[in-house]
């Protein structure tokens, strides 16, 4: 039985959330046992843990509807601009805890339900829906399924709409009817097929039909529903201006999170021209100003290019639309460069070939009034490189927007410990301006304060290895750095590199066994798609070493080698507090920006990258001095690239590297298949585009610098304590005000909504 917050607790936990006090207890109690006898139909005789979360999800979507109502009320009565978020995947982590603390609810519900024996348990969704139709070449109905989001501490809730197919009532009823059951039930479900698998899409473009359809399907819903929104304003009915479109950009942004939502683009010229009756221009003028993209890779082989043929065969109205763009844009070009074939065809959206292709990146550049990456260095190289061409022709219309976390889940949810101390030495400002971090460097020599953040750090990481054991993975070491990298597993991520320097620390041990080392725990987990071989061969080979090293007596818990299963944001809620080093080791130039990074920042580990992605910003604000940088910068890169890149040269020069790819070449890791990672070894040797030998050198030798510096707790923490003071660029508060100011054309608002429980407003409908 769990036992109730003592009230020293309860009042840390009032100053780190920023929770109004305790008075609530007994009200979400009454409303908790309500939900629990009336809704669920239980009493505590016969209730179980999931009906004690249900029963806590419906208490507190008691206290959010109402502000969700009310957010849509005021919307309504002083019809702003709406910024339409285009994306097709969403990782929004758990729900219900966040929502708790985002409403001022968390301490009350935690002592609400220590004090009913129940455990505080995490993630709801509340969904309303209706439908509305959309062509393929058939009638797909889009039914739409809400989640809050509700804002913090301001009351307002807005919406995230996620769409899901759906057959029509009578979709070939005929066929039922007349004894076909098999056809009708096939049918129905080729329908339904479009929103119930998304293909994963982990940096390389895969041309298949089902994720065509996916994506015309989330854009044709979404505009559909945006133009009925516009349409249905509290102040269409009476100003003509709404039916002419004249003021659409001025009342509606669309963001097109990369380019899987472009078909936004000739689907409202679509609307625009061929329902609406507008002409040409001033339906492409309307959209250019709607329609913003943010690009999210340089790799070339992400980039989607659709062929032509699947377009004729399901979308030839939005061929015929994107042929029409490409001519003007074309034009336009040959006016500017005239006599420049070559231009011409790398700026066309058509790319000739067998099969010809539709470049959709080029469609969202040509079709948006914006165009951004998401780090600085990121932007550059969109410039110089990616869109260098486009660049030329419209230098304005790029930017950049530095992608951001928000602290309420990736500090005060995830490590209210850490949370605590910041709010004991500079209060909770911080919450809402990360900016105000910068404060802790005033106890960055104060012994107090060192000790405190170390402790927290510790018990995290005594936390997070209890976790491990009680989930079947290795007992681990918690005084030993906790090394983790976790993101997708991808070639230019470099999670190789990481592994071969786990290898060479076990070749290490068992060549002086008796020599002291730095007791190291290595964790790498991430997801890798489906279809990708050397992703997969990747996790196996970190696995296999796992295998070996963890069961080695000679290496005892000085070295241990862990993949961890199941990486989503639940996790990393665990794993980044308890982190202390950070793994960003990319090849320069090839991560757009990275959120991973940051948030190991934000929760005192400390960072080991090279000059890639935001990694790049992070070092300014804390100082290069303050993280561990290595390896090849862009230039670098670049100067490789025009050289070429000789895996060999390295590998018969570094006897550690030579001897742990010869291990795996060999299986040494592998016995029961000796050669199982045949395809890996001949890519780092063969045809490494990421150039992993060439880094290995410089990792190591910073990896060395990692270790003795972890000796001395004192002056490691003191590094930890700068780097989290200088994190406050990397709210996502900053990020979304960016975007808000510079690119969508509205202006932050601190207007905090009434209440449900004030009078509501007055409506005119």
């Amino acid at each position: 039985m769990a036992v109730p917050l003592t009230d020293q607790e309860k009042r840390k936990q009032i100053s780190v959330r920023g929770i109004a006090g305790l008075g609530d207890v007994a009200e979400i109690k009454k409303t908790f046992n309500r939900h629990l006898h009336f809704t669920l139909v239980k009493d505590r005789n016969v209730a179980t843990p999931r009906d004690y979360y249900f029963a806590l999800a419906h208490t507190v979507r008691d206290h959010l509807v109402g502000r969700w109502i009310r957010t849509q009320q005021y919307y309504y009565e002083k019809d702003p601009k709406r910024v339409y978020y285009l994306s097709l995947e969403f990782y929004m982590g758990r729900a219900l805890q966040n929502t708790m603390i985002n409403l001022g609810l968390q301490t009350a519900c935690d002592e609400a339900l220590y004090q009913v024996t129940a455990h505080l348990c995490v993630s709801a969704h509340l969904s309303v829906s209706f439908s509305g139709r959309m062509k393929y070449d058939s009638v797909v109905l889009a039914m739409p399924y809400d989640t809050p989001v509700p804002g913090y501490h301001n009351n307002t809730v807005n919406t995230m709409r996620l769409w899901s197919a759906k057959a029509p009532n009578d979709f070939k009823l005929q066929n039922f009817n007349v004894g076909d059951y098999i056809e009708a039930v096939l049918d129905r479900n080729l329908a339904e097929n479009i929103s119930r698998v998304l293909y994963p899409n982990d940096n390389f473009f895969e041309g298949k039909e089902l994720r065509l359809k996916q994506e015309y399907f989330v854009v044709a819903a979404t505009l559909q529903d945006i133009i009925r929104r516009f349409k249905s304003s509290k102040f269409g009915s009476r100003d003509p201006v709404r039916t002419s479109f004249d003021t659409f950009p001025e009342k509606v942004a669309i963001q097109l999170n990369d380019t899987h939502p472009a078909l936004a683009i000739p689907e409202l010229m679509r609307i625009l021209v061929d329902i609406e009756q507008l002409d040409w221009d001033k339906a492409w003028d309307i959209t250019c100003r709607t329609c913003a993209y943010t690009n999210h890779t340089v790799l070339p082989e992400a980039l989607e290019r659709w062929p032509v043929y699947m377009f004729e065969h399901l979308l030839p109205r939005h061929l015929l639309i994107i042929y029409d763009i490409n001519q003007k844009h074309l034009d336009r070009v040959a006016a500017l460069f005239p006599g420049d074939i070559d231009r011409l065809r790398r700026m066309s959206l058509i790319e000739e070939g067998d099969p010809k292709r539709i470049n959709m990146a080029h469609l969202c550049v040509v079709g948006s009034h914006a165009v951004n990456g998401v780090a600085q260095i990121h932007s550059d190289i969109v410039k110089s490189s990616v869109f260098k061409d486009f660049h030329e022709v419209d230098p304005d219309k790029f930017q950049n927007k530095t992608n951001g976390i928000t602290p309420r889940r990736w500090l005060l949810l995830c490590n209210p410990g850490l949370a605590e101390i910041m709010v004991e030495r500079i209060g909770d400002d911080f919450l809402t301006d990360l900016y105000q971090l910068k404060k802790i460097l005033q106890f960055v020599d104060d012994s107090a304060f060192i000790r405190d953040v170390a402790k927290v750090k510790q018990e995290n990481k005594l936390k997070f290895a209890a976790f491990l054991q009680q989930h079947g993975q290795v007992k681990v070491n918690p005084d030993s750095i906790f090394d983790v990298q976790v993101k997708r597993i991808h070639e230019y991520k470099r999670q190789l590199l990481n592994c071969l320097h786990a290898i060479t620390l076990y070749n290490r041990i068992k060549l002086e066994p008796k020599k002291s080392f730095v007791p190291r725990t290595v964790m790498i987990g991430g997801k890798a798609a489906p279809g990708y071989h050397m992703a997969k061969l990747i996790i196996k080979l970190i696995t296999s070493v796992g295998q070996v090293v963890n069961n080695d007596p000679a290496v005892g818990d000085r070295l241990k080698v862990i993949f961890l299963e199941n990486y989503k944001v639940s996790l990393a809620e665990r794993v980044i507090p308890a982190a202390d080093l950070s793994e960003q080791i990319s090849t320069a130039g090839t991560e757009a920006s990275g959120t991973g990074n940051m948030k190991f920042m934000l929760n005192g580990a400390l960072t080991i990258g090279t000059m890639d992605g935001a990694t790049v910003e992070m070092a300014e604000e804390a100082g290069e001095e303050n993280l561990f940088i290595f390896g090849m910068r862009v230039t670098d890169v670049e100067e490789m690239d025009r050289k070429g890149y000789n895996a060999r040269e390295y590998y018969d020069r570094l006897p550690e590297l030579k001897l742990a790819v010869d291990q795996i070449q060999a299986g040494f890791f592998s016995p029961g298949q000796p050669d199982l990672f045949r395809d890996l070894i001949d890519m780092l040797m063969n045809h490494d585009r990421f150039k992993v030998f060439a880094d290995y050198e410089a990792y190591v030798k910073c990896q060395e610098r990692v270790g003795e510096l972890y000796k001395n707790p004192r002056e490691w923490t003191k590094m930890v304590i700068r780097n989290i003071a200088a994190s406050g660029k990397f709210s996502s508060d900053r990020t979304i005000s960016q975007y808000a100011r510079e690119i969508w054309g509205v202006e932050p608002s601190s207007v905090k909504i009434p209440p449900p429980n004030e009078p509501p407003f007055v409506s005119q409908s």
